[in-house]
């Protein structure tokens, strides 16, 4: 996966120093859980398929690589569905990504501070 930014509105230096760490973040998440899984199938019917096929386990996890596959997207500046489009790291892409990495989480939590969050 590859970062790409968003051209539909000016950001802080904040938010835009902060987008491509957070995005690496959640990719390789993502990237960890799709490896965790079974390949999953291209078409509609053998995803319905591979869906039920998988544990409650790997359901979860089938699950948040849906929502980190998401955030990533909105990161990159494809808004996700329920996510304001104006927003380019909302609250839900931050708390997926912070926690994992002592300098990252750091970044975060001065955004949100500089943000008034």
């Amino acid at each position: 996966m590859t970062a790409t930014t968003s051209t539909q509105t000016p950001e802080a230096p904040a938010a835009a120093a902060l987008r491509t760490p957070v995005w690496n973040m959640l990719a390789d998440r993502a990237d960890a859980l799709r490896r965790s899984l079974p390949p999953r199938p291209e078409g509609a019917a053998g995803r319905y398929e591979w869906l039920r096929s998988l544990s409650p386990a790997q359901a979860r996890r089938a699950d948040l690589l849906a929502r980190l596959d998401a955030l990533c997207g909105h990161v990159a500046g494809r808004p996700a569905l329920g996510l304001p489009s104006s927003d380019p790291l909302p609250e839900e892409a931050l708390q997926e990504a912070e926690g994992f990495d002592a300098d990252l989480t750091e970044l975060i939590e001065r955004y949100r501070s500089a943000k008034g969050s």
